[in-house]
């Protein structure tokens, strides 16, 4: 069981750092310190997108329409926290 909790822990740390790399990755492409022209920074930007976009769709649903700021990612990264700070340790704690 512990080797479960620890595959889990390992996915949620594996998924936060992903999403921040997409997060400040979007910050750049916004503030034009990136080029999307560029080949690197696009097929990086697209396989980002393409891996996180199917987490961020169900949460994009059930949020309210915010046009200009997108809070899926947010409430995506809260909930990898809660997971990986709150619910594993107190898992691993009964496990016990």
């Amino acid at each position: 069981m512990i080797a479960i909790i620890q595959f889990l822990d390992l996915l949620l740390s594996v998924a936060f750092f992903i999403m921040i790399v997409h997060i400040i990755m979007s910050w750049l492409l916004n503030f034009n310190v990136l080029n999307y022209n560029q080949p690197m920074v696009r097929s990086i930007w697209d396989g980002l997108t393409r891996l996180l976009e199917p987490v961020y769709r169900p949460v994009r649903q059930i949020l309210p329409d915010t046009r200009p700021l997108d809070l899926a990612p947010l409430v995506v990264f809260i909930g990898i926290i809660a997971l990986r700070d709150i619910f594993l340790p107190a898992l691993a704690r009964s496990v016990y």
